[in-house]
């Protein structure tokens, strides 16, 4: 273990330098490893100075919590994280992804590391690879989890790629030789294309276990967000078997790929979550510049690429949001760009480390570096309430049972629990 480092936040500087850098970011989330040609260019990584990523004044208040961190566990290219349920008050067990196809179990207590077999195999590469994890509803029961990755078309496709989501029993907890068993397809993206990015693939249950949900990215191909024959740019909602429930907001008898969608016009999404109120928001990087912060309503459109509150690569501008009233406006955009890469709700359990972050959202930030602490209000309005310069590209951040923990990107990646001060 690592010696505790403290990451203190500071007053950001001037807006008249904001305004200078507003649209000089992008919020692509691996800029460096898209390598096919025909892809649209990812953006260099942030060169805004780190004072520039930190809180205003006016987000800085006497309550805000502080903590140091405690290095746990170090990983090459960790994607995802979700807990396993906790046994009489241990120090919890978290299922770690890395994007190169690797499933790790991993014991927080001790910080030791055990692989899962039997991860089916993912095309790595760009922003491809294993994704997402999550347990299912009734795990407790059946050890089922559901997992996102990445796979390679067949043939003559071999060069296109898409998102798959499968559900699997993990069996042999408490082994030394734990397995995913019992493989079955849940979902996939339709049509497989070119290219190696915004493939999103984050998973999410309803509160109540009855309801899938699936981020489906554009894959850097724009128009697919607004059409209704493929599910690119979409946010998707199924049966936890992968059915479509007949009340989703597109169903149609003769377009079973349009049926699935509970809303479109998305880019890339890399994080949904429900509040305490049981509505849903999502996280969506935006192109360069115009993050977005978004609550998620059935059948809503939000735009993209019709409209963002960023331009284009090219520095050719989008038209905003509020000049297109029929398309659903952001509750936050951030222009310099955040790069949001995950998205976790704060409550507290048996334990309760930041009690004033009670019922807020936590997002980790790739080119930003950063941990942003977003609040949510009954009137549907959402605020930055807090940033944290974390010194290192943060790829997820999870709360659970009342303590948080966060997962570095990139090579020797570390995980980290953020302690209480």
């Amino acid at each position: 273990m690592t010696t505790p480092i403290e990451r203190v936040s500071l007053p950001l500087t001037s807006p008249l330098l904001i305004a200078a850098l507003l649209f000089s970011t992008s919020a692509c989330s691996n800029p460096a490893t898209v390598n096919t040609s025909n892809n649209v260019p990812e953006q260099k990584e942030s060169q805004i100075s780190k004072a520039d990523m930190r809180t205003s004044d006016a987000q800085v208040s006497a309550d805000k919590p502080e903590f140091t961190t405690k290095a746990v566990a170090t990983f090459d290219e960790p994607w995802a994280m979700t807990a396993l349920p906790s046994i009489d008050g241990k120090a919890p067990k978290l299922l770690v992804t890395q994007k190169t196809g690797e499933l790790f179990i991993v014991d927080t207590a001790t910080g030791s590391k055990t692989q899962v077999a039997g991860i089916p195999k993912v095309a790595y590469g760009g922003q491809g690879g294993l994704g997402d994890i999550i347990l299912a509803p009734d795990f407790a029961t059946s050890n089922a989890v559901y997992i996102s990755y990445v796979e390679a078309g067949k043939g003559g496709d071999s060069n296109k790629f898409g998102a798959k989501v499968i559900k699997a029993t993990l069996a042999g907890l408490g082994t030394n030789a734990p397995t995913l068993q019992v493989i079955t397809p849940i979902w996939e993206q339709s049509p497989k294309v070119t290219g190696q990015g915004h493939y999103s693939h984050r998973l999410l249950f309803s509160p109540d276990g009855q309801y899938l949900y699936i981020s489906s990215g554009e894959r850097q191909k724009k128009e697919p967000a607004q059409n209704m024959s493929m599910n690119l740019g979409k946010i998707i909602r199924l049966y936890a078997d992968g059915s479509v429930p007949k009340d989703n907001p597109f169903v149609n008898d003769s377009n079973d790929i349009a049926s699935q969608f509970w809303t479109m016009g998305n880019r890339n999404v890399l994080g949904i979550r429900f509040d305490e109120s049981g509505r849903l928001w999502a996280n969506e990087m935006g192109p360069k510049g115009g993050d977005e912060f978004n609550l998620i309503e059935k059948g809503k459109n939000y735009g993209w690429p019709i409209v963002s509150n960023g331009r284009n690569y090219s520095g050719t501008p989008i038209p905003d949001h509020d000049t297109r009233p029929e398309f659903e406006m952001p509750k936050i955009t951030w222009t310099p760009v955040i790069s949001p890469s995950s998205l976790s709700l704060y409550t507290a359990g048996s334990h309760n480390d930041f009690p004033a972050l009670q019922g807020d959202f936590l997002i980790s930030g790739l080119s930003s570096k950063a941990l942003i602490v977003v609040s949510v209000d009954e009137d549907d309005s959402a605020t930055e309430r807090y940033r944290y310069d974390m010194g290192e590209r943060v790829r997820s951040v999870l709360a659970v049972d009342g303590q948080v923990w966060v997962l570095e990107d990139g090579d020797g990646g570390r995980l980290l629990r953020l302690l209480p001060k």
